[in-house]
């Protein structure tokens, strides 16, 4: 899993992901990931509209986001 968030990274690609949280549950999120370290990576969260750091080993899915819909219609 940590090559795809390296890869993202490096593409600057909007991506989401499906990421257990410490107390086991789990939340769908659409990010853009800032920086990779060995365990973790820092993305700009748009769920929560703040930078946030995430465990590679939480992360059970993620993908690049192809068309970038907006919330506003």
């Amino acid at each position: 899993m940590r090559n795809q968030v390296l890869k993202m990274c490096e593409r600057r690609e909007v991506a989401e992901m499906i990421y257990m949280c410490a107390d086991g549950t789990l939340t769908k999120r659409r990010l853009k990931i800032l920086s990779v370290h060995r365990d973790s990576f820092i993305a700009y969260c748009y769920l929560r509209r703040a930078k946030r750091t995430f465990k590679v080993e939480r992360v059970l899915s993620l993908w690049r986001v192809r068309h970038y819909e907006s919330e506003a219609i």
